[in-house]
């Protein structure tokens, strides 16, 4: 059943106590992000489980405007022969409305999306618990506008959650790009666009592990650790809007 949908939540690490210098050196010009927030201040997230009535589970996501729902079948048995196995299956598939970006058109499957959410999924769910049958997760993005496989991961895990599939944690996930001298944690599509940069990092905040880290650009070691803290940091405290949103569904669903 449906949460009644709280206001979106903020989930913004604690800012260091270091300085940065501006992105435009030796320049007058004030540098800002394009949706007004500081360098280490996320978008507001809002969560709703419940959101497709024909699925195991599901859940919606909106992150500014970064639009996300994503559909949990299973376990089931699996269509594909395959010898006995001990431990279930996922299979995972991220595709995008046709109307998701700017350039409409667009949408399609994305395969390097559905491997990434899988790794990422992965390790949290206990496969054990389902032999020789198979979990779907079907997520689909709405509208982009950025930090979508972040937001992607997030969402599938809290979908997982609603459908009673046994993990060991929810997952979160959040992402910095570097700019210039400045990292900037949950990128709009305008920002990536422009990224020297960028860091992923999904993990299960209660057991401290994280499930998976993609990286590209160059990176220094100072950095790359600031950034990674920054993640870690963020991505604890939207777990616990994650969980929050679960005990509000899980009370409405007794009322």
């Amino acid at each position: 059943m449906a949460s009644k949908g709280a206001a979106p939540s903020t989930y913004t690490p604690t800012p260091t106590k270091k300085t940065r210098p501006p992105i435009f050196s030796d320049s007058d010009v004030d540098w800002l992000r394009p949706d007004g927030r500081g360098f280490h201040q996320c978008r507001p997230a809002f969560f709703r489980t419940g959101a497709v009535n024909s699925a195991a589970g599901s859940a919606y996501a909106e992150f500014g405007n970064t639009k996300v729902i994503v559909s949990v079948f299973g376990p089931r048995e699996s269509k594909k022969a395959m010898m006995y196995s001990d431990v279930g299956r996922l299979n995972c598939n991220v595709s995008y409305t046709t109307f998701a970006t700017p350039v409409r058109g667009q949408g399609s499957d994305n395969k390097e999306f559905s491997s990434m959410l899988h790794k990422a999924l992965e390790g949290a769910i206990m496969l054990e618990t389902f032999p020789k049958t198979t979990v779907d997760v079907f997520a689909l993005v709405l509208e982009s506008g950025g930090s979508d496989l972040p937001v992607v991961i997030s969402c599938a895990s809290l979908a997982l959650a609603d459908a009673g599939i046994m993990m060991y944690d929810l997952v979160a996930g959040v992402s910095v790009s570097c700019l210039g001298r400045n990292l900037i944690i949950d990128p709009i599509l305008e920002e990536e666009t422009f990224q020297d940069g960028s860091l992923i990092i999904t993990c299960m905040p209660s057991r401290y592990e994280v499930t998976q880290l993609t990286i590209s650009g160059e990176w220094s070691t100072a950095k790359l650790n600031e950034a990674m803290e920054l993640c870690l940091d963020a991505c604890s405290k939207l777990a616990k809007i994650m969980r929050s949103c679960l005990k509000e569904a899980a009370s409405a669903s007794q009322d």
